[in-house]
């Protein structure tokens, strides 16, 4: 793969400069401190990012995708709560990933693309928010942020084929963001970050003297061990530059997670809302929230089966009606979280606003979860710069490569790449504004 990161954000103010200087300016959201530290007229560009928020139960493509293709489009049932956000994103149908079936299972090639079936042991590659964060989250506190509703499960895969663990807790992630830790808590911390960079040396050591000793199907799989090893001690490295800096501080307190497991939308609007405070406090620039699919019956009027249940409606009219309202309030809360980004100005002297810097994508392993279906994938693409308002619609018999929206993602996001697992190039139709 051919990377070549374009980080022309750095040669503005390097990230490093603006902590030293800044001092308390930490304490506002990226571009503000950089205006109060620096002055309205420093030529400074605001970062890239990218937010993926993946469905483990798909959504009906009926109510989801319109029956026209192009820009004169007429709403769908999903979109028609998103009208007012029309300019703001793009309906893609027809696409799926090349070699993935396995129904659930396929939930791990989600970001990786990674060929996969029920029967076959395959090994997973790297995901696309991963990627970013590897060569471009080095500017801010939090590479990348791994987030849930429920559970540790994510679609966030490490180089080697590792799922990262997500955080499902608002109120602990909000800490972890925004409550300053105590001065022995940071001692711990930079202790921790020390004593593991000299174990990563240790082992990097013995292992490079078991190496000679290996034959070659062994010592493939040591190199995929050194690089994560080597990618461990740049974490450990940029955690303990981290321990002393201030975090941001935001007018919000925090948050209560809610209790009641089955409360689906209520759980993804007040993640989301973490979601939203960790981009503009520029805490992250990458992150991946997997709202999974709950079992229970979703507190909403109209509903009285199980969510999980509903979804494999096998045609049921009643299950398909339910169906529809639980995931039209899905739809809705993604709608109104890009609705904040809308609302947040970028700043700096950049215009427009948090959304436009922001590449939003709402998709899921399963185009049609009651037949286990991993063809014709929802995907709904906002905000990052590009040029929304059309459906694009590919051939739902022979689905156009979904990895290809990932190399024009990644593209637009900064990195120079000429392909991402199985695509065969950029996706057509996605274009910067």
């Amino acid at each position: 793969m051919d990377i070549r990161v374009n980080c022309d954000f750095r040669r503005a103010l390097p990230r490093r400069t603006l902590l030293k200087g800044a001092g308390v300016a930490m304490a506002v959201p990226w571009l503000s401190a950089m205006n109060a530290a620096f002055g309205a007229t420093a030529a400074v560009r605001p970062p890239r990012r990218f937010v993926a928020i993946t469905l483990g139960l798909g959504l009906l493509a009926d109510n989801l995708n319109p029956r026209q293709a192009g820009r004169d489009y007429e709403s769908s049932t999903y979109l028609e709560p998103l009208s007012d956000l029309r300019d703001r994103l793009t309906v893609i149908s027809g696409a799926s990933h090349p070699g993935v079936s396995g129904g659930h299972r396929a939930e791990a090639s989600l970001l990786t693309a990674a060929p996969m079936s029920a029967s076959a042991q395959t090994k997973n590659s790297i995901s696309l928010d991963q990627m970013l964060a590897k060569y471009l989250g080095g500017e801010t506190r939090f590479p990348s942020l791994v987030l849930g509703l429920a559970g540790s499960n994510s679609p966030s895969y490490t180089d080697n084929g590792s799922m990262i663990p997500a955080e499902h807790s608002p109120a602990r992630l909000f800490t972890r963001l925004f409550v300053a830790d105590s001065p022995d808590e940071r001692e711990r911390q930079a202790v921790r970050a020390r004593e593991g960079q000299s174990i990563m040396d240790l082992i990097a050591d013995d292992t490079r003297a078991l190496e000679r000793t290996l034959g070659r199907g062994d010592r493939d799989r040591l190199d995929a061990y050194f690089t994560s090893v080597r990618e461990l001690e740049r974490r450990l490295v940029e955690s303990e530059a981290w321990v002393n800096r201030p975090k941001p501080k935001v007018d919000v307190t925090r948050p209560v997670d809610i209790a009641d497991p089955n409360d689906f939308v209520g759980r993804q609007r007040l993640m989301s809302d973490m979601v939203r405070l960790a981009l503009v406090t520029d805490s992250t620039r990458f992150v991946t929230l997997h709202l999974g699919g709950s079992g229970g019956v979703v507190p909403i009027e109209g509903v009285d089966e199980g969510y999980h249940s509903l979804s494999h409606h096998g045609l049921d009219e009643d299950k398909l009606g339910q169906l529809a309202l639980v995931e039209t309030e899905i739809v809705r809360a993604w709608g109104d979280f890009l609705r904040g980004l809308a609302a947040g100005d970028e700043g700096g002297g950049a215009g427009g606003s948090v959304l436009d810097r922001t590449t939003v994508l709402l998709t899921s392993n399963l185009g049609n979860a009651s037949s286990h279906d991993n063809r014709n994938l929802p995907v709904l693409l906002a905000g990052g710069g590009f040029r929304h308002g059309s459906h694009l619609a590919f051939d739902r018999k022979k689905n156009h490569p979904l990895p290809n929206l990932f190399v024009s993602i990644l593209r637009r996001t900064g990195m120079n790449v000429e392909s991402f697992a199985t695509s065969t190039g950029a996706m057509p139709g996605i274009e910067p504004a």
